[in-house]
């Protein structure tokens, strides 16, 4: 997946080469992205638990400023998403995200498309958490709120008029600790790569 939204970038790139040409200017950037979430699914409960939530695809805006052609911040927002909780691939809960992120990027110039690389921070706030009747009674839980790195590489297309075509790939960390009877057993890390494919608007 991740090796196709990255071919799609260069081949729309290679079908508009003198795109950019007209090139579109602007301090902020606008994009909507549909965004595909693949679990990790990692951390010290699994070997004995193997807790792992299911991926998704999700809707996504983000917003960049540019402070100079170069360099910009994004800020990346989604309403918040639910996931199944699974147990050696049978579902015992359900949870809700909200994961915004910021990044700081850079942004390559003098192609006929933009391509960039960022880092960054993700803090995610788990909501709603629901347990199953036959996992109720041990009394788990989740910790809340979660913060960690972010790394991304995408690529702007301009197509005139300053609407762009976007793709992009990021790396998130995302964990929680993993109690039972306010007892910590461990720690489930999301770990998530968010892969993006969307249009935005330069102004």
């Amino acid at each position: 997946m991740k090796r196709s939204l990255i071919a799609l970038a260069v081949a729309a790139a290679a079908v508009t080469p003198f795109a950019a040409q007209a090139q579109d200017s602007g301090d902020w950037i606008v994009r909507a992205r549909a965004l595909n979430l693949v679990s990790d699914n990692g951390g010290s409960t699994n070997p004995n638990l193997d807790l792992s939530v299911n991926d998704k695809w999700f809707p996504e805006v983000d917003i960049s400023y540019f402070f100079t052609p170069n360099i910009a911040l994004e800020l990346i927002l989604t309403y918040p998403q639910k996931h199944d909780i699974e147990s050696a691939g049978a579902k015992i809960g359900s949870f809700k995200h909200l994961p915004p992120t910021l990044t700081a990027q850079y942004h390559f110039t003098g192609m006929g498309f933009r391509p960039y690389v960022g880092l960054g921070i993700n803090y995610t706030h788990i909501s709603d958490v629901e347990w199953d009747a036959s996992v109720a009674p041990l009394d788990p839980s989740v910790k809340k709120d979660s913060f960690g790195l972010a790394a991304q590489i995408g690529a702007d297309v301009p197509l005139g008029g300053g609407w762009l075509f976007n793709v992009d790939v990021k790396k998130v960390q995302i964990g929680t600790d993993v109690s039972l009877g306010g007892t910590k057993i461990g720690d489930l890390k999301v770990d998530p790569w968010l892969l993006s494919i969307g249009v935005g608007k330069r102004f």
